[in-house]
Protein backbone atom coordinates (compact mmCIF):
# COMPACT_ATOMS: atom_id res chain seq x y z
CA UNK A 1 0.00 0.00 0.00
CA UNK A 2 1.27 3.30 -1.00
CA UNK A 3 -0.26 6.78 0.61
CA UNK A 4 0.85 9.86 -1.16
CA UNK A 5 1.54 13.48 0.31
CA UNK A 6 -1.55 15.14 1.40
CA UNK A 7 -2.12 18.61 2.72
CA UNK A 8 -5.09 19.79 4.84
CA UNK A 9 -5.06 23.64 5.53
CA UNK A 10 -6.34 24.50 9.00
CA UNK A 11 -8.13 26.94 10.33
CA UNK A 12 -5.39 28.75 11.92
CA UNK A 13 -3.52 30.79 9.14
CA UNK A 14 -0.55 29.31 7.25
CA UNK A 15 -0.93 25.95 9.32
CA UNK A 16 -1.32 22.65 8.08
CA UNK A 17 -1.93 19.25 9.12
CA UNK A 18 0.49 16.70 6.58
CA UNK A 19 -0.05 13.01 5.82
CA UNK A 20 3.65 12.05 4.60
CA UNK A 21 4.44 9.64 1.97
CA UNK A 22 4.00 6.14 3.53
CA UNK A 23 4.67 3.08 1.79
CA UNK A 24 3.64 -0.51 3.70
CA UNK A 25 4.48 -3.48 2.92
CA UNK A 26 4.88 -7.05 4.20
CA UNK A 27 8.58 -5.73 5.76
CA UNK A 28 6.99 -2.81 7.70
CA UNK A 29 6.83 1.00 6.51
CA UNK A 30 8.82 4.02 4.59
CA UNK A 31 7.91 7.11 5.60
CA UNK A 32 9.20 10.37 4.23
CA UNK A 33 8.10 13.69 6.24
CA UNK A 34 9.32 16.12 4.52
CA UNK A 35 10.05 17.00 0.62
CA UNK A 36 11.38 20.18 -0.49
CA UNK A 37 9.48 20.24 -3.43
CA UNK A 38 6.21 18.32 -2.76
CA UNK A 39 5.70 21.10 0.10
CA UNK A 40 6.84 23.93 -2.46
CA UNK A 41 3.96 22.73 -4.88
CA UNK A 42 1.39 22.91 -1.79
CA UNK A 43 2.75 26.63 -0.89
CA UNK A 44 4.72 26.03 2.08
CA UNK A 45 8.48 26.80 1.84
CA UNK A 46 10.36 25.26 4.97
CA UNK A 47 14.08 25.92 4.63
CA UNK A 48 15.02 22.85 6.95
CA UNK A 49 17.94 24.26 9.05
CA UNK A 50 18.06 21.53 12.26
CA UNK A 51 16.13 18.26 13.60
CA UNK A 52 15.28 17.86 17.01
CA UNK A 53 14.14 14.64 19.23
CA UNK A 54 11.87 14.73 21.97
CA UNK A 55 11.68 11.73 24.49
CA UNK A 56 9.16 12.41 26.80
CA UNK A 57 7.04 10.16 29.42
CA UNK A 58 3.40 9.85 29.81
CA UNK A 59 2.05 13.41 31.52
CA UNK A 60 4.90 15.89 30.64
CA UNK A 61 3.34 18.99 29.37
CA UNK A 62 5.70 20.76 27.13
CA UNK A 63 4.58 24.51 27.35
CA UNK A 64 4.03 26.92 25.12
CA UNK A 65 7.21 27.74 23.44
CA UNK A 66 8.60 30.15 20.84
CA UNK A 67 11.27 31.73 19.57
CA UNK A 68 10.96 36.38 20.27
CA UNK A 69 13.81 36.62 17.70
CA UNK A 70 14.73 34.42 14.68
CA UNK A 71 11.15 32.83 14.39
CA UNK A 72 11.48 29.30 13.64
CA UNK A 73 8.55 27.26 11.70
CA UNK A 74 8.04 23.54 12.61
CA UNK A 75 7.42 20.73 11.25
CA UNK A 76 6.40 18.55 13.85
CA UNK A 77 5.75 14.47 14.03
CA UNK A 78 5.18 11.88 16.81
CA UNK A 79 7.37 9.50 16.17
CA UNK A 80 6.53 6.95 18.78
CA UNK A 81 3.83 7.21 21.24
CA UNK A 82 1.20 9.44 21.07
CA UNK A 83 0.74 13.61 22.17
CA UNK A 84 -1.97 15.97 22.07
CA UNK A 85 -0.41 19.02 20.19
CA UNK A 86 -1.11 22.22 20.56
CA UNK A 87 -0.89 25.53 18.27
CA UNK A 88 -1.75 29.05 18.69
CA UNK A 89 -0.71 32.00 16.30
CA UNK A 90 0.80 34.73 18.12
CA UNK A 91 0.98 36.78 15.25
CA UNK A 92 -0.92 40.22 16.14
CA UNK A 93 -1.90 41.36 12.77
CA UNK A 94 -2.91 37.92 11.76
CA UNK A 95 -7.29 37.36 11.28
CA UNK A 96 -6.79 33.90 13.50
CA UNK A 97 -4.56 35.79 16.57
CA UNK A 98 -4.96 34.25 19.84
CA UNK A 99 -6.28 31.06 18.56
CA UNK A 100 -5.63 27.83 19.26
CA UNK A 101 -6.10 24.27 17.58
CA UNK A 102 -5.51 20.66 19.06
CA UNK A 103 -4.98 17.55 17.22
CA UNK A 104 -3.84 13.64 18.20
CA UNK A 105 -0.35 13.26 16.86
CA UNK A 106 1.06 9.36 16.90
CA UNK A 107 3.13 6.96 15.88
CA UNK A 108 -0.03 5.20 14.28
CA UNK A 109 -1.61 7.66 12.88
CA UNK A 110 2.07 8.98 11.37
CA UNK A 111 0.17 12.71 10.91
CA UNK A 112 2.43 16.04 10.81
CA UNK A 113 1.48 19.49 11.78
CA UNK A 114 3.37 22.09 10.06
CA UNK A 115 3.92 25.47 12.40
CA UNK A 116 4.24 28.49 10.87
CA UNK A 117 6.74 31.57 12.40
CA UNK A 118 4.94 33.45 14.79
CA UNK A 119 3.00 30.54 16.45
CA UNK A 120 3.76 29.29 19.97
CA UNK A 121 3.44 25.15 19.93
CA UNK A 122 3.09 22.89 22.41
CA UNK A 123 2.07 19.30 23.97
CA UNK A 124 0.65 16.80 26.45
CA UNK A 125 2.54 13.75 26.08
CA UNK A 126 -0.55 10.61 26.36
CA UNK A 127 2.06 7.97 26.09
CA UNK A 128 6.13 7.86 26.21
CA UNK A 129 6.84 9.51 23.16
CA UNK A 130 9.46 10.46 20.65
CA UNK A 131 8.84 13.81 18.94
CA UNK A 132 10.54 15.15 15.58
CA UNK A 133 11.14 18.71 15.48
CA UNK A 134 12.33 19.78 11.40
CA UNK A 135 12.86 23.60 11.97
CA UNK A 136 13.58 26.22 9.46
CA UNK A 137 15.84 28.47 12.04
CA UNK A 138 18.54 27.31 14.83
CA UNK A 139 17.58 27.23 18.04
CA UNK A 140 18.97 30.09 20.19
CA UNK A 141 18.54 29.40 23.62
CA UNK A 142 18.87 33.50 24.12
CA UNK A 143 15.74 34.05 21.84
CA UNK A 144 13.45 31.10 23.63
CA UNK A 145 10.47 31.95 25.03
CA UNK A 146 7.13 30.65 26.13
CA UNK A 147 3.69 31.18 27.70
CA UNK A 148 2.34 29.51 30.51
CA UNK A 149 0.61 26.42 29.61
CA UNK A 150 -2.81 26.73 31.63
CA UNK A 151 -2.67 30.62 30.49
CA UNK A 152 -6.39 31.74 31.32
CA UNK A 153 -7.02 34.31 28.61
CA UNK A 154 -5.65 31.24 25.95
CA UNK A 155 -7.89 29.40 27.59
CA UNK A 156 -6.12 25.79 26.19
CA UNK A 157 -8.82 22.91 26.62
CA UNK A 158 -5.91 20.38 27.31
CA UNK A 159 -7.40 16.67 27.70
CA UNK A 160 -6.00 16.00 31.13
CA UNK A 161 -7.96 13.29 32.19
CA UNK A 162 -6.00 11.22 29.08
CA UNK A 163 -3.55 11.50 31.54
CA UNK A 164 -5.46 10.62 34.95
CA UNK A 165 -4.55 14.82 35.86
CA UNK A 166 -1.11 14.01 36.30
CA UNK A 167 1.28 15.80 34.92
CA UNK A 168 5.12 16.61 34.97
CA UNK A 169 6.02 20.41 34.11
CA UNK A 170 9.69 21.08 33.73
CA UNK A 171 11.23 24.10 36.30
CA UNK A 172 11.57 26.30 33.35
CA UNK A 173 7.86 25.46 32.03
CA UNK A 174 6.52 26.10 35.52
CA UNK A 175 8.10 29.93 35.35
CA UNK A 176 6.42 31.22 32.02
CA UNK A 177 5.23 34.29 30.98
CA UNK A 178 0.96 34.87 31.35
CA UNK A 179 -0.20 35.52 27.58
CA UNK A 180 -0.91 38.93 29.07
CA UNK A 181 2.72 39.72 30.23
CA UNK A 182 3.51 38.25 26.44
CA UNK A 183 1.39 40.71 24.96
CA UNK A 184 3.39 43.47 26.69
CA UNK A 185 6.58 42.80 26.28
CA UNK A 186 6.02 42.25 22.24
CA UNK A 187 3.79 45.20 21.53
CA UNK A 188 1.07 43.32 21.09
CA UNK A 189 2.28 40.02 19.34
CA UNK A 190 4.66 39.56 16.69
Amino acid sequence: MIQKFSFEKLKLDGAYRIDPFVALDERGSFIKDYSKEVFEQNNISHKLQEVFYTISVKGVIRAIHFQHTKQQAKLVRCISGRIYDIIIDLRKNSPTFKEWCGFELSGDNKKEIYVPEGFGHGYLVLENSIVSYKCSEKFYSEYDDGIMWNDQDLAIKWPLDWVNNKIILSEKDQNLQSFAEFLHSTGGGF
